[in-house]
């Protein structure tokens, strides 16, 4: 095998190739929007329109062509909301947008040392 052909990714199928992309956009959804970002975002909004969109039409599952809408507009809202300087909340998670509401933090929780099932949180 050619050099070349080893360094692209070559997915089997239109699900393998959607999460892949799902995969990619999730890495950099928080980065600075830069010209080489919009570039390579839109280039995949393109591949998911054409390349992914024919593959998932030969499949034959409509439910697939659903799926590839979505990620679609939540990756143009995303392009959108960079380019007016908001920030992105949120990730995506089988193909849909998953909301985050901020920060999580731990709770540690430990016995009182009395009867019964008492018990108190440290945060």
């Amino acid at each position: 095998m050619d050099n070349n052909q080893q360094r692209y990714l070559q997915p089997h199928s239109a699900q393998e190739a959607m999460e892949i992309i799902q995969r990619l956009f999730n890495k950099y959804r928080n980065a600075p929007l830069t010209n080489e970002l919009l570039a390579y975002h839109n280039n995949l909004i393109y591949r998911l329109q054409s390349d992914i969109k024919e593959a998932a039409k030969k499949e034959g599952n409509p439910e697939r062509l659903k799926e590839i809408d979505q990620m679609t507009d939540i990756m143009r809202s995303w392009t959108n909301l960079k380019l007016t300087g908001h920030p992105f909340y949120g990730k995506m998670r089988h193909f849909q947008l998953a909301v985050d509401d901020g920060p999580k933090f731990k709770r540690h929780v430990h016995r009182i040392h009395q009867t019964g099932g008492h018990r108190a949180s440290r945060h």
